[in-house]
């Protein structure tokens, strides 16, 4: 049985304090890093470092390959949960929301300052002659993608949660990468049918990210749409009437990006179009890790077995936990799935990555290196059983012959 660990001693939960509070206050580093950015171009060209000073619009890159991974690797595991007697009053603590909240005002003023970054032609306040260059601009796209995908996990935080106000902030942080029918899905597909062959977010063994990327993106859309119409045929409501939630998500980005263009011109376009399929990638390369190889059995009624911990991958590395809002402790998110994440707990027990998931994204991104840590663990989760293991269909036949299954 997988259980919380938990180091607090009883007698200490009285005087319990979380010693994360304010750290919290790190996940605001990505909706802000178009503006450090800034900060840095400027000064490396005020001390004439004018070379080198373009390197930091590919700041958001910079922190997700190489700045989170290291310091992961630095500071290690967490290793507390709070004790049960904190958990409520942690739950109702508000301080935790309103972290999430202001990444919203930073995620919009970083697109719009983008935005004027990327169409003006006279930055020599920022020591430039005459506008960005092309390479520039496409850092700084990447920088702004980058703040997207962090916040489509911020409004995964904020979209399981049942007051509506939270689900409709969801909504909005989803506007700039177009990724609003992630709200559906996520939450009426992926925790239904979470590690099965049927999800399209979870990862198969021997597929590939390149491969599941599109079979993700595709297949979360396509299942966005059909919950709706579903939803909304019940209600007699045509799929194609304000209540549908897709739509509206959609009619968000849609509003968003217009007035961005109507401001700036249709120049921002490719760089709106840039920083949204980064933005998004980013999350599904974190889906992609937090299932892969992972199967349900069928019960005799040939249902699937109820989710539990050992069906996500895990990882308790503090840094990426404090820049993910916990999404690392993935296992008693699904189990809990609107459970705040400041009393999210890491499960002795609950399959193991080897590092954060920082420090995994990139290695996703290259099949040999990652089947090479990955498929292994999967093997030794499942004691040796290849059967037992979610395998990508068109390779089924050859994995299982390569196990001696069949």
């Amino acid at each position: 049985m997988t259980t919380p660990r938990n180091h607090e001693e009883p007698a200490t939960a009285l005087h319990w304090r979380d010693s994360k509070r304010y750290l919290w206050l790190f996940g605001l580093v990505a909706p802000s890093a178009a503006m450090l950015a800034t900060a840095l171009v400027w000064a490396f060209n005020q001390l004439g470092w004018q070379v080198v000073a373009p390197v930091w619009w590919w700041l958001g890159p910079i922190l997700v390959y190489v700045l989170l991974p290291t310091l992961d690797r630095f500071f290690g595991p967490d290793g507390t949960n709070p004790p049960e007697e904190v958990m409520a009053r942690l739950e109702h603590d508000r301080y935790y929301r309103y972290c999430t909240y202001a990444y919203i005002p930073l995620q919009l003023f970083s697109l719009v300052f983008a935005c004027y970054l990327w169409t003006a032609d006279n930055l020599s306040w920022l020591g430039i002659d005459g506008g960005l260059g092309l390479a520039s601009k496409i850092g700084l796209a990447f920088t702004i993608g980058a703040m997207g995908g962090v916040g489509i996990n911020t409004a995964h935080e904020l979209g399981h949660k049942k007051d509506e106000l939270e689900r409709w902030l969801s909504k909005i942080t989803l506007a700039q990468t177009f990724y609003g029918h992630f709200y559906i899905e996520h939450n009426r597909g992926h925790h239904v049918r979470v590690a099965t062959p049927e999800d399209p977010a979870s990862a198969r063994f021997g597929e590939s990210f390149w491969s599941f990327l599109p079979r993700s993106v595709w297949g979360s859309l396509k299942s966005a749409w059909e919950l709706e119409a579903t939803r909304l045929r019940r209600l007699d409501k045509s799929p194609f009437s304000p209540h549908n939630d897709v739509l509206n998500a959609w009619s968000m980005s849609v509003v968003l990006w217009v007035a961005l263009v109507a401001v700036f011109g249709p120049a921002i376009l490719p760089f709106l179009v840039i920083q949204a399929v980064y933005g998004f990638s980013l999350l599904e390369t974190v889906n992609y890790l937090e299932h892969y190889g992972l199967l349900r059995s069928r019960t005799a009624s040939g249902r699937y077995e109820r989710c539990t911990p050992e069906h996500s991958w895990n990882s308790d590395h503090i840094v990426t936990n404090i820049f993910l809002y916990h999404l690392q402790r993935h296992s008693d998110h699904h189990a809990n799935p609107t459970r705040r994440y400041q009393i999210l707990r890491h499960m002795d027990g609950a399959p193991e990555l080897p590092s954060g998931y920082a420090s995994l994204i990139g290695l996703a991104y290259l099949t040999p290196l990652w089947r090479k840590v990955m498929d292994h663990r999967v093997l030794a989760h499942y004691n040796g059983d290849i059967t037992r293991v979610n395998i990508q269909p068109s390779k089924r036949a050859k994995i299982l012959a390569e196990y001696g299954a069949i």
